[in-house]
């Protein structure tokens, strides 16, 4: 029976544990140069001599530059002033300066202002007429999903669906990478496997011995820090009990437990860290090759 008790011992340790899920939660960004943006044209047609002499049409010059200068805040600034000052008649104008602050806030990755901007502008009732429809449904697709609101971008995306099957089928294989479905990554998700480490295993291993499992992550300095930490609790807390001093016995033995539970659970969470790196380190390189991140299937820009 006494043999039994440290095996018992560690089994409950190890059910005391919060598991770490083996899964991933990317975070996977794109990278835009601002030559690219530079080399997409505008889905407008230019400004007339006589719209130029307008105040607003000056406006929209203004808007123009300070956007390709990237300066994104003054160009918001410009176009709001230029959609002030249109008059009513001009309301392909008003679309097209609605559609430039999107953008602006957009390229800017302000996406509760995207999402602001439509729901409140004449862009909510456009058609397949307006030039920029396949960029702006990408933009609302892109900016739901990171405001997390599943509803509009599943309805967003069954639009572009409608309207551009190609880009549909496209941006569904975008949002399971993005999601960390490792499925999407094709051949490279035989790379990951290899290469991935198990939380539930570096969670086993730092029970067993404390340390261990940031061993298995190749992290040499932590488990270093973790076995040494708990040999000296647990040596401290031997001590005071052999010496009959239970009250601080009992201290330095909740202080290991606190540094015990805690090293399994923090293994589990640097082995799903790890997990993640690995696949934002396959992902991120195979989403600008297949040009799969939304913002790179915009076919304009200012």
């Amino acid at each position: 029976m006494f043999r039994l008790r440290p095996l018992f011992f560690v089994l409950l340790c190890l059910s005391a544990c919060t598991r770490v899920p083996d899964t991933v939660e990317p975070q996977l960004s794109a990278s835009v140069e601002e030559r690219y943006l530079k080399s997409l044209p505008s889905p407008f047609a230019p400004l007339s001599t006589a719209e130029r002499a307008q105040d607003w049409g000056k406006e929209i010059l203004i808007g123009f530059g300070f956007a390709h200068q990237l300066d994104l805040y003054q160009a918001i600034t410009a176009f709001k002033r230029a959609e002030i000052l249109l008059p009513a008649s001009e309301k392909g104008r008003a679309l097209e300066v609605q559609y430039e602050i999107l953008l602006c806030y957009y390229m800017g990755q302000r996406w509760q202002e995207v999402i602001y901007t439509f729901e409140n502008s004449g862009l909510r009732h456009v058609d397949e007429s307006f030039p920029a429809l396949h960029d702006l449904l990408i933009i609302l697709y892109d900016a739901y999903l990171h405001e997390e609101m599943e509803t509009e971008a599943a309805r967003t995306l069954q639009l572009i669906e409608h309207y551009f099957p190609d880009e549909g089928e496209t941006l569904s294989r975008s949002k399971a990478l993005l999601e960390g479905d490792v499925a999407a990554l094709g051949p490279l998700s035989a790379t990951y496997a290899a290469h991935k480490k198990s939380p539930g295993r570096a969670q086993s291993l730092n029970a067993l011995l404390p340390g261990a499992g940031y061993l298995y992550l190749g992290q040499k300095q932590s488990a270093a820090t973790a076995f040494v930490l708990n040999g000296l609790f647990i040596g401290a807390s031997a001590y005071f009990f052999s010496e009959g001093n239970l009250a601080a016995g009992a201290i330095f033995t909740s202080f290991e437990a606190g540094w015990y539970f805690g090293g399994i659970y923090g293994a589990g969470l640097e082995a799903k860290a790890y997990n993640e790196r690995l696949y934002e380190s396959l992902a991120t390189p195979l989403m600008h090759q297949e040009r799969l991140f939304p913002v790179l299937r915009l076919t304009y820009a200012f």
